[in-house]
């Protein structure tokens, strides 16, 4: 078993109620545990601006699946969720982002492990916070450290 870690965002339909449904599906993937959840956090979007705010959350599993058969995954229930890849950084129903897999680094056409525009993004980093702050994404620093430089002006922790 293999911890890895997942961005969650939606800002289309429902997007507490989407969160919430692929959280149980990550957590019923073959080979693998949900072992921890953050809160939900409403954040101002990012790269498109007129769009609706996001809902964001993190989740840290416990696999068996390498890397690359959990993107697929991912891919799949963002598909199942009613995902369509028409704008880059524009409004969707569901995003998974595959952000570390401990032990993992991978460049390549299909990932990228860490993510490579982890460090920037608060949307990540708050819900990552949450269930990981300690963690060390290699060349970047701790989660805590990473969130501490960003600025998390318009983010909201949910009830």
């Amino acid at each position: 078993m293999t911890l890895a870690y997942i961005a969650l965002g939606s800002n289309l339909g429902d997007p507490r109620q989407q969160l919430l449904d692929a959280m149980a599906s990550l957590a019923n993937l073959p080979g693998t545990q949900l072992v921890r959840r953050s809160a939900l956090y409403r954040t101002p979007p990012w790269g498109v601006l007129e769009q609706p705010p996001f809902v964001n959350a993190a989740v840290q599993l416990d696999t068996t699946m390498a890397p690359h058969r959990l993107l697929d995954a991912l891919l799949e229930i963002e598909r199942k969720a009613g995902r369509i890849r028409a704008e880059r950084n524009g409004p969707r129903t569901l995003d998974l982002d595959l952000l570390h897999v401990d032990g993992e680094q991978i460049e390549d056409d299909r990932l990228s492990l860490p993510h490579p525009r982890i460090a920037e993004r608060v949307f990540v980093l708050l819900p990552l916070n949450d269930i990981a702050p300690g963690l060390e994404l290699p060349g970047h620093g701790t989660v805590a450290q990473l969130l501490a430089r960003v600025d998390a002006a318009g983010c909201e922790r949910l009830p």
